[in-house]
């Protein structure tokens, strides 16, 4: 029904904000990665938004990319993860850890996300894989995401922890090798 929004920025109160388009004021919920990226109060600002209508509310979700839309849309197809918890989950983790953690089945890492608990997080898994894999994660071929999945697990065995892994995985270029991409990550993290 509203599958976009443009207008100026009113106020911000994660996880809300207020968009006046036209006259008209949009309460509009995002996750904290697109809140982030939010220019300052007075501002115009585009956002791709959700309707939910529900029995008691009719609310919209906004984000800053299509991904993170399709990933929200995703998510709230699940048994038991509504807009709240797919917020949560989005707000949380970006789409590109996200696809990973489902691409590598790290229950672990979604366990991490306020709200989630150890089932979710499995059902999560199971009913994602090849709807919301690696090719969500962004620009990456397929054979680069592999490749970055070995790198992630080298690093995580080398023990590691999921923010240093992921902060070195980043600082790399999209189309490095596993070998030389491990070498530089450890490089980096050395400093």
């Amino acid at each position: 029904m509203i599958g976009k929004l443009t207008g100026t920025l009113l106020e911000k109160n994660p996880p809300e904000v207020l968009l006046d388009c036209h006259g008209v004021g949009y309460e509009v919920n995002v996750p904290m990665s697109t809140f982030y990226n939010l220019p300052s109060v007075g501002e115009r600002v585009s956002l791709l938004t959700q309707f939910i209508v529900r029995e008691d509310a009719q609310l919209l979700y906004g984000f800053g990319t299509a991904e993170e839309r399709q990933a929200f849309r995703e998510l709230i197809k699940i048994s038991g993860v509504g807009p709240r918890t797919a917020l949560s989950i989005l707000s949380g983790m970006g789409v590109g850890d996200l696809a990973q953690a489902i691409t590598l089945q790290e229950a672990g890492r979604l366990v991490k996300v306020p709200g989630i608990g150890k089932k979710t997080a499995e059902r999560l898994l199971l009913e994602l894989k090849g709807k919301l894999g690696a090719d969500m994660g962004g620009a990456h071929s397929h054979a680069a995401s592999d490749a970055q999945a070995d790198i992630l697990q080298a690093l995580l065995a080398l023990g590691y922890n999921d923010k240093e892994a992921a902060a070195a995985l980043k600082a790399l270029p999209a189309d490095v090798g596993v070998s030389d991409g491990i070498k530089l990550a450890l490089k980096s993290l050395a400093k």
